[in-house]
């Protein structure tokens, strides 16, 4: 994860599961009123049910792999003697981070399977347990804590505690569209703060000015030439996430109007129709009744026309 590319390929990942859950959701309260709203700790594709976690599972194991066998020069993490060195700490916590999220992905296939009865509260838990391990690892990083690396990984919990917080409420309160809406905004959150990450730390262009790129125990790290320049360039990744995050909001908004706006639309043409098929049943039962009495008041009068019929002879 220590690379341009092992920041922008999680948070690319974080991303599209994150707008397919907020265009998911979104798309649930709109076409169904805030009682009957519910979400789910997953969403099905038509055409695979499970692909969500599928390419969840297919992408930590790619990035388990990439930290502890493809990454290093010797392809495999340990020194001679089976002990870790500590040149290679940060591989294991990335690692860690993936196989949480591993984990979450293969349970919620097989809950979903076998389905007990709190199937997806124990989905949503074990997404909880996910989030805890990330913000937990992230929390006590060995690679960075003080540098601009560190700021970007001390805002990027921030976003880690939201996904956490919410993605427990779902448990109690599944029907909440907020809780919902925020998780998945939240997780596209963290995407994108990963993909600006992976951006801004290994583009020397972008570097603030006053820091260089450094090599430290094989991989690239940022490091200011004083007390001054590192204040900035935190100050700057500060600015970042503030605008990130005005833009984040607004895009919600206009999300979120947008996919209410066309699926709303489609509950009302729907309930017009049928409102239209109600009437026209009404208007078949009218007409039958209007005929059936139609045809009662002729024979009536038929009867009242006919001479009497003498009966005796």
């Amino acid at each position: 994860m220590g690379t341009m590319v092992g920041h922008v390929a999680p948070g690319l990942g974080f991303l599209i599961i994150g707008l397919w859950h907020l265009f998911n959701n979104t798309k649930i309260h709109a076409l169904k009123p805030n009682s009957s709203f519910k979400s789910s700790p997953w969403f099905e594709f038509k055409f695979l049910r499970y692909l969500e976690l599928y390419l969840i599972i297919f992408g930590t194991s790619l990035s388990i792999s990439m930290e502890l066998f493809i990454g290093p020069e010797k392809h495999q993490p340990l020194d001679p003697d089976w002990t870790i060195p500590s040149n290679h700490l940060h591989n294991f916590e990335h690692a860690s981070i993936s196989l949480s999220l591993l984990i979450y992905a293969i349970v919620a296939i097989i809950l979903n399977k076998i389905r007990p009865k709190a199937h997806e509260g124990l989905t949503l838990f074990f997404a909880a347990l996910a989030f805890s391990q990330q913000l937990f690892l992230f929390h006590l990083h060995s690679s960075d804590h003080m540098g601009v690396e560190g700021q970007y990984h001390l805002l990027l919990q921030s976003a880690i505690v939201v996904c956490l917080a919410t993605t427990l409420m779902g448990i109690g309160l599944p029907n909440n569209f907020l809780v919902s809406f925020v998780r998945s905004l939240s997780i596209v959150f963290q995407g994108v703060w990963l993909i600006l990450m992976g951006i801004m730390l290994w583009t020397p262009s972008l570097i603030s000015k006053g820091c260089f790129m450094n090599l430290e125990e094989g991989h690239y790290v940022v490091r200011c030439e004083g007390e001054h320049a590192l204040h900035r360039a935190k100050s700057l990744v500060n600015i970042q996430f503030s605008w990130f995050l005005s833009g984040l909001s607004i895009f919600a908004l206009v999300f979120y109007i947008f996919v209410v706006k066309v699926y709303g639309q489609k509950v009302e043409y729907l309930s017009l129709e049928s409102k239209e098929v109600n009437l026209d049943d009404e208007f078949e039962d009218l007409e039958m009744q209007v005929k059936g009495l139609g045809e009662s008041h002729s024979f009536i009068q038929i009867k009242k026309g006919m001479p009497p019929i003498d009966m005796e002879r």
